[in-house]
């Protein structure tokens, strides 16, 4: 199987014989099956069961009794049960026309022969692309304005898309880590885009009107889309902190058990800073960063970076532990001292690994002169 056609629905049951249809007849030959993933409270399960008996294109069903996560739960659950190299998502309104479909699939197929792509996405903002099937000025409104934050707060993550809304779009299912998306929000794609760095080819996507049923477009909606971009901006900062939470309780630990064995503050912050160093990379490497170390600098250029950075940020620390300790006289206080100087140290240590120890590069530019690039698949 090529490609798994995933819809997600919710009391849709008014659609489905027409998006069914509409479907089987635009993707001719090419080997697709339908998934529907319903948490419907009316007859829907239903309706799918009678058209999928009706028609020749495989048609499956997963009824969630009890809803996880929303749409984002249901694409997601899409994925681990999709029997297609490539999954794609659609819409069960028919806002997304199922015509639309052979020129996704294709370009999904074409850049997966030559290794370029393994994201496509439908676009409503390259030519031929069109959001007119919104149904109100707020929709649109709000389309626009989500798409501007969104491109604003992740500048590299969302580069090459041009509509990280879009609800339309395929991928390849081996590109990306199911156990890593968080789909709280129901823009499944730009969890997608904004959890790893994708090769993503855009085609034109046009919104029609809805068929049956009514709009889940609402105000709750909003709501989840802005926490959803709150937590994937912030995502791992509180995994950082929790590292580094550790890591500056361990210095405080051996600090203090090495002044009590008679070394100097100096000597035991050094010490303590050399081990909580190689401490901390660790942890991020294996708990917080394990997903950017393929497309980062190499393990050693990581190390380097992360402990260059921190070692120049720790002997300022201690140059200022030392200057606190001697001009204030604060002796009988020298751990609260560096405690308060660990917490400064953190913000600056996040954003250093943030924008440079974990930056995506080319391999281009990591791999060494004459050496050959390999394409990520």
């Amino acid at each position: 199987m090529d490609v798994t056609i995933i819809v997600p629905t919710f009391n849709e049951s008014l659609n489905v014989d027409e998006l069914v249809t509409r479907t089987q007849a635009a993707v001719g030959q090419r080997s697709v099956e339908i998934v529907f993933v319903d948490d419907s409270t009316d007859d829907t399960p239903e309706v799918i069961r009678e058209v999928a008996a009706r028609h020749a294109i495989p048609v499956r069903l997963i009824h969630r009794e009890v809803p996880v996560d929303g749409l984002g739960g249901a694409v997601l659950e899409g994925f681990r049960v999709a029997n297609g190299r490539w999954a794609v998502v659609m819409d069960g309104d028919l806002q997304h026309p199922p015509e639309m479909l052979p020129r996704l699939i294709d370009t999904a197929l074409a850049g997966e022969a030559d290794g370029s792509v393994n994201l496509v996405a439908g676009s409503r903002f390259v030519e031929g692309g069109s959001a007119e099937g919104l149904s109100d000025g707020v929709r649109v409104f709000f389309s626009h304005f989500g798409n501007g934050i969104a491109k604003l707060l992740f500048p590299r993550k969302l580069a090459k898309s041009t509509d990280p809304m879009s609800g339309f779009f395929a991928v390849r299912l081996d590109a990306i880590d199911l156990d890593v998306l968080k789909p709280r929000g129901f823009k499944i794609l730009l969890e997608i885009l904004c959890r790893k760095q994708m090769n993503v080819a855009e085609v034109p996507a046009t919104l029609a009107p809805r068929g049956g049923g009514e709009s889940k477009a609402d105000i709750k909606q909003v709501g989840r889309l802005t926490r959803q971009i709150v937590e994937l901006r912030i995502g791992r900062m509180p995994g950082f902190a929790l590292i580094g939470f550790i890591g500056g309780i361990a210095n405080l630990v051996i600090m203090g058990a090495l002044q009590q064995v008679g070394w100097t503050y100096i000597e035991a912050a050094i010490a303590a800073a050399v081990i909580t160093i190689i401490g901390n990379f660790i942890a991020q490497e294996h708990f917080l960063y394990h997903d950017l170390r393929a497309g980062a600098r190499r393990l050693w250029s990581r190390f380097g970076h992360s402990a260059g950075f921190n070692a120049v940020e720790s002997a300022v620390r201690t140059f200022v532990l030392f200057g606190a300790v001697e001009l204030l006289h604060l002796h009988n206080h020298t751990v609260v001292t560096q405690a308060v100087l660990l917490v400064i140290g953190f913000l600056l240590r996040y954003t250093y690994h943030e924008r440079v120890v974990y930056k995506q590069l080319d391999e281009a530019a990591e791999a060494p002169a004459g050496a050959a690039t390999k394409t990520s698949p």
